[in-house]
C-alpha cells in the first residue's frame, strides 16, 4: 500500500516553527528509539541549522538494547548530544540537564563573556507525531502541562513551559514532511502509529509487520501467539484463530486481528524490537 499523510495543519505548524526558531538556542528532537532515522523529520534538520542539538531516543524500553547503543554512537558521531529515555517512566530524564549544558556550551560561554548570567536556555521540543513530546515535557516538568495521547495530532499549538529556572521549553505540534521518498519509511511510521490509523488498511500494515518480524525477529510472533512460521496472510489468520478473533459465522476477523497485532507491537508486548539499525556508509 502507499504510505502517506500530510494534513494541512502541518504546513501551518511548520511555518510557525520556522518563525520561532530565531528565539531558540537549542532544538530538542524526540525520535522513536525503534526507528530513529525514519522518525526524524528532515525539515527539522534544516530549521535547526546553527543551533545546539539534543536527540532524545524515546521509548528506548521498547527497542533492542544493543541497537539502542549503536544509535547513540551514530548521533554522537554527527556531533549531536544523544540520550536514551523512557518519557513515560521518567528513565533517563535526570541526565537531560547535563546534555543541555553540553549542547549549549558555546552559547553559555558567549553569554558569560558578555556579562550575561543566568539567562535560561530556550529550547524547542520538536518531533513527528506520536513520539512522546508531550509525555516528555510533562514528566520533565513534574506535572501535567500539556495534553498527551497515544495517537498523532494531540498537540495542536505551541506553548512555553519552564521546568527549571535555567531552561525554557517550547512545545510544538508533531509534523511530518510532505512526501515519503522511501515507502519503507512510511511503512515504519505506520507501524509505530505516527500516521493516522483511520487512513490506513490495518490488515495490510499488519501483513507488512509480520513480514518484517519474520525476517528480523522470527521468534517474536511464536512466543507471543504460538503462531507457526509461514507466509504473512496465513500467519495473520492463525493469530486471529488462536486469539479467537472471529466474525459471526466463525470466519477470522482479520481487521480486528490486525488491530490487536499492531497494538501489541506498539506497546512492547512482542518484545524489544528495533525497526532499523545504523550501518556504516549511508547511516541506515
Amino acid at each position: 500500500m502507499n504510505y502517506q499523510w500530510y494534513p494541512g495543519h502541518m504546513t501551518k505548524a511548520r511555518r510557525e516553527m520556522e518563525a520561532d526558531i530565531r528565539l531558540i538556542d537549542l532544538v530538542i528532537e524526540l525520535v522513536d528509539a525503534r526507528m530513529p532515522l525514519s522518525s526524524q523529520n528532515p525539515d527539522i534538520d534544516v530549521m535547526a541549522a546553527g543551533r545546539g542539538r539534543l536527540i532524545l531516543l524515546n521509548k528506548a524500553d521498547l527497542a533492542d538494547p544493543a541497537v539502542n547503543r549503536q544509535w547513540c554512537g551514530y548521533f554522537e558521531g554527527k556531533g549531536y548530544q544523544a540520550l536514551l529515555i523512557n518519557a513515560k517512566s521518567g528513565e533517563g530524564l535526570r541526565s537531560i540537564q547535563g546534555k543541555v549544558q553540553a549542547a549549549c556550551r558555546e552559547k553559555i560561554e558567549r553569554d558569560r563573556r558578555r556579562g550575561i548570567r543566568n539567562r535560561p536556555v530556550r529550547a524547542m521540543v520538536a518531533g513527528i507525531p506520536n513520539v512522546g513530546k508531550s509525555t516528555f515535557i510533562n514528566s520533565y516538568a513534574g506535572k501535567a502541562v500539556t495534553k498527551t495521547g497515544n495517537r498523532p495530532g494531540v498537540t495542536k499549538g505551541k506553548q512555553w513551559i519552564r521546568p527549571q529556572k535555567d531552561l525554557e521549553l517550547l512545545d510544538t505540534p508533531g509534523i511530518l514532511w510532505p512526501k515519503f521518498e522511501d515507502q519503507a519509511v512510511g511503512m515504519r511510521l505506520a507501524f509505530i502509529g505516527s500516521i493516522n490509523d483511520d487512513l490506513l488498511v490495518k490488515e495490510e500494515v499488519a501483513l507488512d509487520l509480520i513480514s518484517f518480524l519474520s525476517e528480523t525477529y522470527p521468534d517474536a510472533l511464536t512466543e507471543r501467539y504460538g503462531a507457526p512460521g509461514g507466509e504473512p496472510l496465513p500467519m495473520l489468520e492463525a493469530i486471529g484463530g488462536m486469539r479467537k478473533c472471529y466474525k459471526k459465522g466463525g470466519e477470522v476477523d482479520l481487521e480486528k486481528t490486525a488491530g490487536m497485532l499492531l497494538d501489541d507491537f506498539r506497546n512492547g508486548r512482542l518484545g524489544r524490537i528495533s525497526l532499523e539499525r545504523p550501518k556504516k556508509g549511508n547511516g541506515l
